[in-house]
C-alpha cells in the first residue's frame, strides 16, 4: 500500500537541475516510484524507483528543503516544497526502510539508526572546530610577532609550528573522509533504465488493481514489481507533458519564436536543409552518417517546413537548462538548436547568443568530482593563498571577473540618483542605497561558480541605459565608451596586475556629473572546507556639482562547503565616509552562524557628522528584502532586489571587439562550457594562461616593464587616466 504521495523535484544532473516529478512510497514494496506527473503515475508510466531496503536518507544542515537516499551505490538528490514537508517525507521514508531493513545496526535500540545526515554533521562540527583553531592560531602569531620577551617568542613559536602540523592533518583528514564518502556512496552518475513493465507482462493490466507476475497491486500493477536496484532514466528528455500543449504528441514539442533561425542557419555546413542537423530519434544507424551530439545531448530539435520558401528548418524545442515550458509563447533559449551543432568547426557561430540568456547550469555536488577536488586540495595549506592554484575547468563561470565587477551597476538608475539628491544626509543614504543594492546581480546562481580570472591587460567596455531618462543624448566621444550617449552609464575595467591580481574599473554618467573609480585586488585563502576572497581594496563616487567624494571598501566573499554544493556568502565590515560633509555609514555584511540564523544578512546605519547615533539603520538580507528605519519612525521598504530587475548592459559585438577585450578574449571557453565540452574549454583557457605567461618571460628576459592602458598607479590607488573631472577641467581652462 502506499504510505504518501505528492510532488518534489528530483536532481537530473548538471545540465538540467531541478525537476518537477510525483512521487509515491509505496510501504509494502519498500519503494520510492516517481512519474513525469500525476496523470502518468495513473496510467504506470513510471519514471525511474528507489529501492529502500538498506538505504540512507541524509539531510543538508544548509539548506532545510532537500534531502538524499543513497542505496545501490548512487545517491538521488530530491527537494520538498519546504521543511514541513522535507520532514513528513523524510519521516515516511525512515519508517519504510527499517520495517525493509531488520537487521540494520542501531547503536541505540530506542534510537534510529546513524544516517549520512549524522555524518556530514560531525563533518561540519569538525570544520567549525578547525576554523576555531585557525583563529586561535592566528592571534597566537599576532602577539609573537609584538611581543619583545625573546622566550616568550620562542615558546610561542613552537606552539604555533605544533598547530600548524595538527592543522594540515584535520584538514586531510576532512578531505579524506569526504572522498571515502564519495566512494561508499557515489554522486548519480548515468543510470541505467530499466523498463517499467517487465517483459511479458501484458501492458492492459490498469490502475484498477489485479496481479502482475503473481504480486499483488493495489496502486499501480506495472510499478508494483521491485527492479533488482533503483534506477533513474538517463533519458530525461520529457521537460513537459503532451496534455499542456493540446493536439501536440509526445515527441513533438511546441516551437517558440524563430529567434535563433540565422544562427543556426550561419552553423558551417547548414544548407537549407534539414540533413545538416539530425535530431536523435531519426539519425541513421550509422556512425559516419551523423552529426556528432554533444554529450549527453543537451536538447532536441526538430524540422518544420517554413511556408515562405519551402525550406526546412531546425527549430529548437527546449534547452535543458531552462525550467519546463508553460505556453507555447515562452521564449527559445539559444542553448537549443545550436548545441546540436559540432562545436569543434564553427568559425561563424554568433558568439554574442551565448550573452543573451542566463542559463548558466547549476554547479551541483562537488562529490561527484572527488578525484579531482582531493587532488586539488592536496596540493594547499590550511590559510594558504590560492592566487597561483588552478582550479578545474568546470567550477568556471562564464565570464570574466572584469564583466562581473560590472554588475555594480546593475541598478544605474540607483547610482545616477545619487547626484539628484539635494542635500548631504540624502545623498548619503542614497550611496548606502546604491551600495547594499550591488552585490546581488554578480552572483546569478545560490551555488558558487569561479568568473575566469582576467589576463594582464584584459579590458571590458559596456553601458548601461538609465531608467526614466532618454537615450537621444549627445555622443561622449571623450569618455570611456566613445560610442555612447552622455546620459548613459559607461563602464570600462582593466586587469592592471597579474600578480598580485588587481582589477581596476571606472563607471561615470557625463550628464550627471557623476563618475565612480575604484580597484580590487583578490586575495583567496584555504580555509578547510571554505575558501575566502579578501576584496582588497577601495572605491570613490565622485560628485562633481557638489565637489564630494565617497569614498567606501568591499565585503569579502566566501566559498562555502566546497566538498558538497558549494554555495556563497558575503562577510566583513565596510565602511563609507565623505571628508567634506562629515556623514559616514556602516555596512556590516553578516556570516550565516553554525548554529541557526539565515543567510545573507546585512545590517548598515548612517551617521551624521560628530554622533555616534545613527540617523538611518538598514537590516536585511543583501540578495534580498531590506528595510530602512530613522530614529523617530517605522521601518519601511529601502531596497528589494527580488522585485526591482536590473538593467542589461549594452557590449559592442564580440566581432567588432579588440583582441584584448573580456568577452573576445574567452570566447572560445565560454563557448566550450556553455555547450559542455569541458576538454575544449580547459585547452582555449590554458592557451590563454601559456600565453600570458610566454610574455611575462618575455618582458622579463628583455627588461621590459608592464605599462597600463587606462589606468594610472598614484599611490595606492588605481586612477582612471581621463576621469570626468580631468576632462571637464581641462575644457574650461
Amino acid at each position: 500500500m502506499a504510505v504518501m504521495e505528492g510532488p518534489l523535484s528530483k536532481w537530473t544532473n548538471v545540465m538540467k537541475g531541478w525537476q518537477y516529478r510525483w512521487f509515491v512510497l509505496d510501504d509494502s514494496a519498500g519503494l520510492l516510484s516517481y512519474y513525469t506527473s500525476k496523470e502518468k503515475m495513473v496510467r504506470g508510466a513510471r519514471r525511474g524507483c528507489v529501492r529502500l531496503k538498506g538505504a540512507v536518507v541524509g539531510i543538508d544542515d544548509d539548506d532545510d528543503s532537500t534531502f538524499t537516499i543513497t542505496v545501490d551505490a548512487k545517491t538521488f538528490h530530491f527537494q520538498a516544497h519546504d521543511p514541513d514537508e522535507r520532514e513528513k517525507w523524510i519521516r515516511g521514508l525512515e519508517d519504510t526502510i527499517v520495517r525493509h531493513t531488520p537487521s540494520i545496526r542501531r547503536w541505540d535500540p530506542s534510537k534510529p539508526a546513524p544516517t549520512m545526515a549524522d555524518f556530514d554533521k560531525k563533518l561540519t562540527e569538525s570544520d567549525v572546530y578547525l576554523q576555531l583553531l585557525i583563529e586561535q592560531t592566528s592571534a597566537l602569531e599576532k602577539h609573537t610577532g609584538s611581543t619583545e620577551d625573546v622566550a616568550d617568542r620562542q615558546r610561542c613559536q613552537e606552539v604555533i609550528n605544533n598547530v600548524n602540523s595538527v592543522l594540515e592533518s584535520i584538514k586531510h583528514s576532512i578531505v579524506l573522509l569526504q572522498i571515502a564518502k564519495n566512494t561508499a556512496f557515489p554522486v548519480n552518475g548515468v543510470y541505467h533504465p530499466c523498463n517499467a513493465i517487465p517483459e511479458g507482462t501484458s501492458s492492459s493490466a490498469s490502475s484498477l488493481g489485479g496481479n502482475v507476475g503473481g504480486v499483488p497491486c493495489p496502486l499501480v500493477p506495472p510499478d508494483n514489481v521491485v527492479p533488482e536496484t533503483s534506477y533513474s532514466s538517463s533519458e530525461d528528455e520529457d521537460f513537459f507533458d503532451a496534455d499542456d500543449f493540446p493536439g501536440a504528441t509526445p515527441s513533438q514539442s511546441p516551437s517558440g519564436p524563430r529567434l535563433f533561425e540565422d544562427a543556426v542557419e550561419s552553423i558551417p555546413g547548414r544548407s537549407g536543409t534539414s540533413e545538416s542537423v539530425t535530431s536523435p530519434s531519426s539519425a541513421s544507424n550509422d556512425p559516419a552518417s551523423q552529426v556528432p551530439l554533444l554529450d549527453p545531448p543537451a536538447s532536441s530539435a526538430s524540422t518544420e517546413t517554413s511556408p515562405s520558401d519551402g525550406t526546412s528548418r531546425v527549430v529548437p524545442t527546449q534547452s535543458p537548462s531552462t525550467p519546463a515550458v508553460s505556453s507555447p509563447n515562452r521564449k527559445a533559449s539559444v542553448g537549443g538548436a545550436l548545441e546540436q551543432a559540432n562545436l569543434t568547426s564553427e568559425p561563424s557561430m554568433d558568439y554574442d547568443l551565448m550573452y543573451e540568456d542566463d542559463d548558466d547550469p547549476e554547479l551541483g555536488s562537488m562529490e561527484g568530482h572527488g578525484s579531482v577536488i582531493h587532488h586539488l586540495l592536496s596540493q594547499v595549506k590550511i590559510g594558504m593563498d590560492l592566487t597561483k592554484v588552478v582550479l578545474p575547468t568546470f567550477i568556471l563561470e562564464r565570464r570574466s571577473l572584469l564583466e562581473m565587477y560590472a554588475d555594480f551597476f546593475a541598478h544605474p538608475d540607483l547610482f545616477c540618483s545619487i547626484a539628484d539628491m539635494q542635500t548631504p544626509q540624502d545623498r548619503m543614504v542614497q550611496v548606502v542605497k546604491w551600495y547594499v543594492s550591488a552585490f546581488h546581480a554578480g552572483r546569478k546562481s545560490e551555488v558558487a561558480r569561479k568568473p575566469y580570472n582576467p589576463i594582464l591587460g584584459e579590458v571590458f567596455r559596456c553601458y548601461w541605459d538609465v531608467p526614466g531618462t532618454t537615450t537621444t543624448g549627445v555622443d561622449a566621444q571623450d569618455g570611456p565608451i566613445p560610442w555612447a550617449k552622455n546620459n548613459q552609464l559607461c563602464f570600462v575595467a582593466e586587469q592592471v596586475s597579474h600578480h598580485p591580481p588587481i582589477s581596476a574599473f571606472y563607471a561615470e554618467h557625463k550628464a550627471k556629473r557623476i563618475s565612480f573609480c575604484g580597484h580590487i585586488w583578490t586575495k583567496s585563502k584555504f580555509l578547510g572546507l571554505s575558501i575566502c576572497v579578501n576584496n582588497i581594496g577601495q572605491g570613490c563616487v565622485s560628485l562633481m556639482e557638489h565637489d564630494e567624494e565617497y569614498i567606501l571598501n568591499f565585503p569579502s566573499g566566501y566559498g562555502r562547503s566546497i566538498l558538497t554544493v558549494p554555495w556563497v556568502e558575503l562577510g566583513g565590515t565596510c565602511q563609507i565616509t565623505c571628508n567634506k560633509t562629515g556623514y559616514s555609514a556602516n555596512v556590516e555584511f553578516l556570516t550565516k552562524p553554525f548554529y541557526g540564523g539565515k543567510k545573507h544578512r546585512i545590517s548598515a546605519e548612517v551617521l551624521s557628522p560628530g554622533e555616534k547615533k545613527p540617523i538611518v539603520t538598514v537590516e536585511g538580507e543583501w540578495n534580498g528584502v531590506m528595510t530602512a528605519k530613522c530614529r523617530e519612525g517605522e521601518p519601511k521598504p529601502f531596497v528589494d532586489t527580488q522585485t526591482m530587475g536590473t538593467v542589461k548592459k549594452n557590449v559592442k559585438s564580440i566581432a567588432q571587439q579588440a583582441p584584448n577585450e573580456s568577452r573576445f578574449m574567452w570566447k572560445e571557453v565560454t563557448a566550450g562550457l556553455k555547450f559542455n565540452q569541458i576538454d575544449q574549454a580547459t585547452a582555449a583557457k590554458c592557451s590563454l594562461e601559456q600565453k600570458q605567461r610566454d610574455e611575462a618571460k618575455y618582458r622579463k628576459e628583455n627588461n621590459i616593464a608592464w605599462e597600463t592602458k587606462l589606468f594610472d598607479l598614484i599611490g595606492d590607488n588605481w586612477i582612471y587616466k581621463k576621469p570626468l573631472l580631468k576632462r571637464i577641467s581641462q575644457r574650461n581652462d
